[in-house]
């Protein structure tokens, strides 16, 4: 469970007195506590794959915030930032690959004969349905969305 490999993360960095692994930690579990007071989340308990959705968020953010730093000539803010943003990369389990992404594609379109992906006419719809189909195998949080849109695109175009 992410929350408690985030909390002995946090314990652990305040016993060895790192000031900068307990401010992610800290920040990150602030966003989770408020997403668990969210109206939307079930049963006030945020799931394993939004925590590590907002931990991708947090690293993203820090490694966009790290460049703006480097534009404005502040180096030593923006290796902070990269710093932090190592920091939750390195609790944070691998994406997947283009490769895996297409099999999973490809096996929708083959287990999905029924629905006639190939033959509809309209590549939106064709579009939409194996998102949907792809996201009900695959957790968010295991995959970039830029990436399987592209390959859902590559994937309509090449059929």
């Amino acid at each position: 469970d992410m929350r408690s490999q985030l909390m002995s993360e946090l314990k652990a960095a305040m016993k060895a007195k790192d000031s900068l692994k307990s401010t992610v930690f800290r920040s990150v579990l602030s966003e989770v506590y408020a997403t668990d007071k969210a109206p939307s989340t079930k049963d006030g308990v945020t799931s394993s794959s939004t925590i590590v959705g907002i931990m991708r968020k947090g690293a993203q953010r820090r490694l966009d915030t790290a460049k703006l730093y480097e534009q404005s000539s502040r180096p030593e803010l923006a290796a902070k930032e990269k710093q932090e943003a190592e920091i939750l990369q390195g609790l944070l389990p691998p994406l997947l690959s283009e490769a895996e992404v297409d099999k999973v594609i490809q096996e929708i379109i083959i287990d999905r004969a029924d629905y006639r992906l190939s033959d509809d006419p309209n590549p939106k719809r064709r579009k939409q349905l194996i998102t949907r189909f792809f996201y009900e195998r695959v957790d968010k949080s295991r995959v970039d969305g830029g990436l399987v849109n592209r390959r859902i695109d590559a994937s309509i175009l090449g059929s």
